[in-house]
């Protein structure tokens, strides 16, 4: 059992092509969370939650709004983390951006509860991560900072996206009800909590 893997003990590198669907599960699994959060108008943390400010305020692009907004923390990546982290992050987000943009026009949603939305975009969202993060990518901004911490630090990365991600949340009265921000953190809620317990270096070993 131990040859496919069960109960590996050693480090087990991906392959470029287990990276490469990797990066397109979880940024389509991602972008099927913010479409569910962006048809209910709820919102999120981290830059994401910033682009979702932008667009709720001004009409702005959630998708090119995501991507620039993301531009600062790819110096932190290249000289915290590394250029492989980078390269695949940048990927990652350029995949984002484009799936948000594009899913609507291959996928029609009737009407969503808002709490729903929350809970299984924030779920999708956090599924979405964990994928990226086990192929040592992330969706960029409050992403980098958390796998950076949690692997220097040991600090739990879910925990720390939270506690960055309810401080953006609190900008969103600007732009929604408080119902919707309710909705917002309990969202934020689902995806940092799927987070910090499944993703676990002491579990999960691939490299």
């Amino acid at each position: 059992m131990a040859k496919i893997g069960f109960w590996n003990t050693e480090p087990a590198r991906h392959s470029l092509f287990e990276d490469a669907q990797g990066l397109f599960t979880g940024t389509v699994l991602a972008s099927l969370g913010v479409m569910l959060l962006a048809k209910a108008g709820v919102l999120t943390g981290g830059v994401a939650g910033v682009a979702f400010l932008l667009h709720y305020a001004f009409g702005w692009s959630f998708g090119l709004g995501f991507f620039v907004l993301n531009l600062p923390f790819y110096w932190f990546a290249y000289k915290r983390v590394g250029k492989a982290f980078t390269i695949k992050t940048f990927v990652a987000i350029g995949l984002l951006a484009i799936f948000a943009e594009y899913q609507p026009k291959l996928l029609e949603l009737g009407h969503i509860n808002p709490v729903w939305a929350a809970v299984l975009g924030g779920l999708l969202i956090g599924m979405g991560m964990l994928a990226l993060f086990r192929h040592r990518a992330s969706l960029g901004g409050v992403g980098i900072v958390a796998l950076y911490l949690q692997e220097r630090f040991g600090w739990r990365a879910g925990l720390i996206q939270l506690g960055i991600d309810l401080v953006i949340l609190a900008a969103s009265f600007l732009v929604a009800s408080p119902f919707i921000v309710l909705c917002s953190v309990i969202g934020a809620l689902a995806m940092n909590f799927f987070i910090a317990v499944n993703h676990r270096t002491d579990r999960y070993i691939a490299l």
